[in-house]
């Protein structure tokens, strides 16, 4: 069976996406391949497919138990056989899978980067054919990624212990061109064949809400109050935000859970299923959760605060729409949010591997990070145009569907106002001094702090002479000089520098505009007129009559209701409407054991709908 009827038998797909034939034909021809490709874009199907093509069993090397579980429940409701190894297994039930694979029962194998040095699991590869090692979520092997862990160090020496080297392919949502580089390197990738598809999700709507911290729950709340019970991530940077935001929906009659790292390994585990399962609609995070959850049918993603880099933001939010229905990706944006990211860079990870040297420079490459997720929460730029920009795709510059490119904006000659900044900045370095946007803002808007009464900053031509502002507009201001080159952060110490462009700038006498939002913390997203035009023709009694099927189905199978079938699977079967097998395998994710499986249910539905509906 070659490929593509191996795609339509077991996932229900007629074609591959973007990346992925190149890939599964380099990886049937033996060679190595790296594959960055965007959440949501099917990295799975590269190494499923090639498993079952291949013979003897696929080893998959994955960081979390619930992306085990989940790929493993998806595989086997397909007809695949396959198994996991991880610590959530007993001793009798890990001795269980060992024999099964010893057997050849399994085409693929899900194994924990702790487990690669088991003696028990080195044993068993000695033992049986593995043509393929795939390496999920490999940016974690790198320092320089954004979730190292030291377990996948250990993969290299794993794939060298076997009796005959298997092809080893490597897989990511992103990375960077160093975090790709180290990918190969200490993989031990050999001459891989590479794929970086484009990074672009058109289904998902982006959005930036500037909003004051007090003001965010409320913010929240009524986004939340909009979704009618779909599924819905929340999100928040500490583990008391969590608590608090989490607290606080279910006060206010949200079905929500907590999940963080400061949980028992049973609560986690418990709020984890309760949103898998549908028994709540929102789970309230850090970003502890969700690295491997499939769960395909969640409509939005609200970031409560702003994270640490633009890879977290893409990768979580990417978390929203996997089916490929329309979905939003909110951050709520206040001030302080850059703070807390500070003090989570400053005194966050200590590396033991690193040199002191190396964790420093871990922090500078940190601090860029987060200077780049700053411009993306304040830009007044297409959204959509910014994140692939960072990833280095090229696209337009306006997407006209993301918060920025739907808003009204205000266009500002600022030329006078950034002249006033450049000049504060010059005459702080006459000074031999140098500021950072707190200390520069309160000189221009004549502030009295200590630190400028004791600093003599009150004695400067620049002093007061921007009073009539705010000082966050001042920021505002600073912060678009930056982001257009004209200033620079020193890293260590964030107090900015002038570059020769703003010279330029002075000397030039040209008009400098900045766009600004009218009703910034007002913005209302789009998305929801924006998703409900694009599934126009779906027919909402039928598709409610399909979930509560499905949700009978997954619930006597004990496995979540979108390992059955997807919604965007649901919505196509409303508008078609198939009335015969053939009709039903027509469906985009139904594979012959799914139509087998449940085809004569559900195509009963439609013959029941369509009697009681003639005209339709």
């Amino acid at each position: 069976m070659d490929k593509t009827e191996l795609l339509k038998q077991y996932f229900g797909h007629s074609t591959f996406r973007p990346g992925q034939e190149e890939l599964i034909d380099h990886i049937l021809s033996g060679q190595d391949c790296l594959g960055v490709m965007p959440t949501g874009a099917g990295k799975s199907m590269c190494y499923q497919i090639p498993a079952l093509a291949l013979g003897g069993t696929t080893i998959v090397i994955s960081p979390l138990i619930s992306l085990m579980k989940d790929q493993v429940e998806g595989l086997q409701q397909a007809g695949v056989s396959a198994a996991y190894i991880n610590s959530s297994l007993g001793q009798r039930e890990y001795f269980q899978v060992l024999d099964g694979a010893l057997a050849g029962t399994y085409k693929i194998l899900y194994v924990a980067p702790e487990r690669l040095t088991a003696e028990g699991f080195l044993n068993l590869c000695a033992r049986i054919e593995i043509p393929l090692v795939a390496v999920d979520e490999a940016h974690c092997v790198s320092h320089w990624g954004q979730d190292f862990r030291p377990s996948y160090l250990k993969i290299a020496e794993f794939v060298q212990q076997l009796p005959q080297r298997p092809v080893v392919a490597a897989f990511t949502a992103t990375a960077t061109d160093i975090v790709k580089q180290d990918i190969v390197r200490i993989l031990g990738l050999r001459q891989p064949f590479s794929v970086t598809t484009g990074f672009d999700r058109a289904n998902l709507y982006f959005e930036v809400r500037p909003t004051q911290q007090r003001d965010k729950d409320a913010v929240l709340l009524g986004m939340l109050r909009e979704l009618s019970g779909r599924s819905a991530i929340v999100y928040c940077s500490t583990r008391k935000n969590v608590e608090l935001v989490g607290d606080f929906l279910q006060l206010n009659g949200i079905n929500a859970r907590c999940y963080h790292a400061g949980l028992s390994d049973e609560e986690r585990r418990t709020a984890q299923e309760d949103f898998i399962y549908d028994r709540c609609s929102v789970i309230v995070a850090t970003n502890a959760f969700g690295m491997g959850i499939d769960k395909s049918d969640v409509s939005l993603v609200v970031h409560y605060n702003m994270p640490k880099d633009l890879e977290s933001y893409y990768q979580e939010a990417g978390r929203a729409g996997r089916d490929g229905s329309p979905a939003r990706c909110i951050l709520l944006y206040s001030k302080g949010d850059v703070r807390t990211a500070e003090f989570l860079i400053d005194h966050g990870r200590e590396e033991s591997e690193l040199s002191p040297a190396e964790q420093e420079e871990m922090r500078r490459r940190d601090r860029e990070r987060l200077k780049q997720m700053t411009f993306y929460a304040t830009t007044t730029k297409c959204l959509r145009h910014f994140i692939l920009s960072y990833f280095g795709e090229k696209s337009e510059l306006s997407c006209g569907h993301c918060g920025s490119c739907d808003a009204e904006m205000d266009i500002l000659d600022i030329t006078v106002e950034a002249q006033k900044v450049l000049s504060c900045i010059f005459r702080l370095k006459q000074r031999g001094r140098s500021g950072g946007k707190v200390l520069i803002s309160g000189i221009l808007c004549g502030k009295t702090s200590e630190q400028i009464i004791n600093g003599g900053y009150d004695s400067l031509s620049t002093y007061g002479i921007m009073k009539e502002y705010t000082t966050s507009y001042v920021r505002e201001i600073i912060d678009y000089l930056e982001e257009q080159g004209y200033i620079v952060a020193e890293p260590e110490y964030h107090t900015y520098q002038l570059t020769p462009a703003a010279d330029e700038l002075v000397k030039s006498r040209r008009t400098l505009l900045m766009k600004r939002p009218k009703r910034a913390a007002d913005i209302s997203a789009a998305a929801p007129a924006k998703a409900q035009r694009q599934s126009a023709e779906e027919d909402s009694e039928l598709m409610q009559s399909f979930r509560e099927l499905r949700k009978k189905l997954a619930a006597t199978l004990g496995v979540p209701a979108y390992v059955v079938f997807t919604d965007a699977s649901l919505r196509e079967m409303s508008v078609k409407k198939p009335r015969t097998m053939q009709e039903f395998l027509n469906i985009s994710g139904v594979g012959s054991r799914k139509a087998e499986r449940y085809g004569r249910q559900f195509i009963a539905l439609v013959e029941e709908y369509l009697k009681n509906h003639p005209d339709n």
